[in-house]
């Protein structure tokens, strides 16, 4: 029997990968697996850029909206709940559309996990009091001591990965990166078809700034202070993420609310520029202009399902 087959479009945050989807989802009765880390959250809408109401009904998304901010997710978990609904997809004779910029996810997803990477409470616990009584800085200078090749692909406030990289280390004696770099990827359940959508730096550029823009009109501000308002402690690792972050340090009087704006588009095309770091790196990727070659992808999506 034939693995069952999956498009997956990934590429950098503001490149147009909803829009590319929803077009695709609806031309070939296709259902949408979420791949974005961030948009599994509940109550987190306007800041993560979820698709919108209307989105959703016109095509059925999974993995949307089912975890709230205090509970934890992984790239483990991500792939067991995407192999499940992509199993669901399958069984109504229906094609599957992962979609997201999350790289790890769908690594995890297509070609596997690094083995040997179980959680240390006791660990992941002091080294997360640390982080809180030695500041964010400290612990990635450590890390940067042990593992420098992780340390410089994380950015030094993602203290939720350098307390990841420190456990690993500390548990096993070994740096990440090594793990990452001897793993031998095992062979995916799936027939992949992956597909990265690129604009040019100036344009995917502007285009956050737009975005973040309208994020503000649509009330990013006001949805932090919802978050806050529900009892969701500022510490909390969704609460430290892209745009909440900032917005949150403006509610605590850290900076005014132009500043916090200019911090997350920022801090956002930082972000975009790891996440093309990743997927560059992954030569099953096809790359597209994600505006001018919609007719390529359009083509190059039909002669993979339909062949």
């Amino acid at each position: 029997m034939n693995a069952p087959k999956i498009v997956v479009i990934c590429g950098p945050t503001a490149g147009g990968k909803s829009a590319a989807a929803l077009e695709l989802a609806r031309e070939f009765g296709a259902e949408v697996i979420n791949a974005d880390s961030m948009q599994v959250y509940r109550y987190m809408d306007i800041g993560t850029a979820k698709p919108s109401a209307e989105a959703q009904k016109a095509v059925r998304h999974h993995l949307i909206d089912i975890l709230y901010p205090d509970e934890e997710f992984s790239a483990a978990l991500f792939r067991e709940e995407a192999r499940r609904a992509i199993a669901d997809v399958e069984a109504r004779r229906r094609t599957a559309l992962v979609v997201g910029g999350t790289g790890l996810y769908i690594k995890a997803l297509t070609a596997g996990l690094i083995q040997g990477g179980e959680v240390d409470p006791a660990i992941r616990s002091r080294l997360r009091t640390e982080a809180e009584h030695e500041g964010r800085e400290g612990l990635y200078q450590r890390l940067q001591a042990v593992d420098p090749k992780t340390a410089a692909r994380l950015h030094p406030h993602d203290t939720y990965r350098v307390i990841r990289a420190l456990e690993v280390y500390e548990r096993t004696g070994r740096p990440i990166s090594l793990m990452r770099e001897r793993h031998r990827f095992e062979e995916g359940p799936y027939q992949v078809l992956k597909i990265g959508l690129l604009s040019e730096r100036e344009e995917l550029y502007q285009r956050i700034d737009a975005r973040v823009e309208e994020m503000m009109r649509q009330g990013l501000q006001e949805e932090v202070q919802g978050l806050l308002d529900r009892g969701y402690s500022p510490s909390l690792k969704t609460m430290q993420s892209l745009g909440y972050h900032q917005i949150v340090a403006y509610l605590q009087g850290e900076y005014d609310l132009a500043e916090a704006v200019r911090r997350i588009k920022r801090d956002t095309r930082r972000y975009a520029k790891r996440q093309l770091t990743w997927f560059k790196a992954d030569p099953e990727v096809r790359w597209v202009h994600s505006e001018r070659d919609r007719a390529t992808v359009r083509e190059m999506v039909e002669g993979f399902w339909r062949n």
